[in-house]
């Protein structure tokens, strides 16, 4: 244990600058490799030649095809865009959650969120149609995300579950119950339109466009903004409520905002990509273990390694079943309940 120990010491000593840089790298090299994976292998040569045109950097003339570019621009750099921000938006809401709850096994799939904005997402498509506009899923999902929270806090206190370990319960309960509401709206709507919602419950980035990623990405800022900025108030919160009241926290104000937060960015993921779950999970656990629990560090190195995750998991999802692509949100789930697995052994101390 003290080699270990003495290498995770080391490794959280460096600049938090330095490591986020070496992560963007990283980000971008497989992000250009998961554009040029798939059915039709493409260079990654051809994946940044086209990438530098399309955005004017290069005065290249193009020698690819057409079918090549199309396939590059339209096809699979909005995906990898997605399966970025998503994964980021995914870490960060599970490390949020993880402080303001107090428990190393908070994410925002366990707490039933994901559940919510799924259910969200199957009312819009099947049942009210798009009455906002392009919007309307989105919208729908974050209300379904935040009745998710509401719920698992209603019946947390109704229970008197205030322990750390008793709100999971509460929200595997709630994940249950939504899961079965969205199952009934299924049920209960269009059977010719029902497939389209299976995107949703097995998850998938394969519908993304380049119109609708403006959405994921103004709240991922804004959402991560506000919970990097208040990383010193996260920090509290791990304390405990009284010592985080002592330190000058709003405890039940900040508690309530960063829910409404988690519920925004959650809902827009899912929205976008159908229910991932562990992602919140797993991410923040590998961070802590790297550079300590100081969530001046954890969330904005979160964020970067579940964007790292998501993108990975795409590409595996196109390689394991060629040509076909393996819903992502099952090789999450696999990995992910191994993971969970390992974390309740880790963390057997926790009282439930």
């Amino acid at each position: 244990m003290k080699p270990t120990n003495k290498k995770l010491t080391i490794m959280g000593r460096v600049p938090l600058p330095v490591l986020l840089i070496m992560l963007s790298i990283l980000l971008l090299l497989l992000m250009g490799v998961a554009i040029g994976v798939g059915s039709v292998s493409i260079s990654q040569s051809t994946v940044w030649n086209v990438i530098g045109h399309k955005l004017s950097i290069t005065n290249m003339q193009p020698n690819w095809s057409m079918g090549r570019e199309n396939i590059i621009w339209s096809v699979r750099l909005p995906r990898t865009l997605l399966a970025a921000m998503v994964g980021a938006a995914l870490a960060i809401v599970g490390a949020a959650l993880q402080s303001v709850t107090r428990n190393p096994l908070a994410d925002p799939h366990l707490l039933g969120v994901s559940s919510g904005a799924a259910l969200g997402a199957i009312i819009a498509l099947l049942h009210t149609g798009m009455v906002l506009g392009v919007v309307t899923v989105p919208v729908f999902a974050f209300l379904g995300a935040l009745l998710a929270m509401f719920l698992v806090l209603a019946v947390a206190n109704f229970s008197s579950a205030h322990s750390a370990g008793r709100l999971i319960l509460a929200g595997v309960a709630v994940a249950f119950v939504l899961t079965a509401l969205g199952n009934l709206f299924i049920f209960m709507g269009d059977h010719r339109s029902s497939h389209t919602v299976i995107f949703w419950m097995l998850g998938g980035l394969g519908l993304a466009q380049w119109g609708q990623l403006w959405f994921p990405l103004v709240t991922l800022l804004l959402g991560s903004g506000y919970l990097i900025y208040n990383a010193r108030y996260l920090n509290a919160m791990t304390l405990g409520d009284e010592s985080a009241s002592t330190l000058g926290v709003p405890v039940e104000r900040f508690r309530l905002v960063v829910i409404v937060v988690c519920a925004l960015l959650t809902g827009a993921a899912v929205a976008f990509s159908g229910v991932i779950g562990f992602v919140g999970l797993m991410v923040p656990h590998i961070v802590r273990l790297l550079v300590g629990g100081d969530y001046r560090k954890v969330l904005p190195l979160s964020a970067l390694f579940g964007a790292l995750f998501l993108v990975a998991a795409d590409i595996a999802s196109r390689i394991i079943m060629p040509p076909e692509d393996m819903p992502i949100g099952i090789l999450t789930g696999l990995v992910g309940g191994i993971a969970f697995v390992f974390l309740m052994r880790q963390k057997r101390n926790v009282s439930l």
